[in-house]
């Protein structure tokens, strides 16, 4: 029992290792066709640039990091296409009264005004007057 079950164990792991690296061959393939010049890009030591010019021949990818600034690397480096962001347009609804124009000041946006001494004395005897009386009902 213990025979088979070794070598069966062997081709799963050799079979899983086969079948994760045509995944990554595919998925590599698929962002080599995305990678034209205008797509923006990022490189494994983290550079951010759109790509200017591939040439193939001799894996070499002319990116510009900015305005007038542009890297030669290899272009092997580049490591992932950085999807554009989506624009979302605000939806704008028209209210059903004034009041709904206007926002109240919360308890949390009023202006704080500086407790004195003797205030806060005021207000932690009533506090404690009031729990007293709920412990005592």
């Amino acid at each position: 029992m213990f025979s088979l079950l070794l070598p069966l164990a062997l081709a799963f792991l050799i079979f899983t290792m086969f079948r994760k690296q045509r995944k990554m061959k595919k998925q590599v393939a698929e962002q080599r066709t995305q990678m034209v010049p205008g797509t923006e890009v990022m490189t494994n030591f983290g550079l951010f640039g759109t790509i200017v010019s591939l040439d193939e021949d001799n894996n070499k990818a002319l990116i510009e990091l900015s305005p007038g600034v542009t890297a030669t690397v290899h272009s092997q480096t580049l490591s992932k296409v950085v999807a554009p962001e989506p624009v979302v347009e605000e939806e704008h609804s028209v209210p059903d009264d004034a009041s709904s124009l206007t926002d109240p000041l919360s308890d949390a946006d009023r202006p704080l005004r500086e407790e004195t001494p003797e205030e806060s004395a005021e207000r932690l005897n009533r506090e404690n007057a009031r729990d007293r009386n709920d412990k005592e009902q």
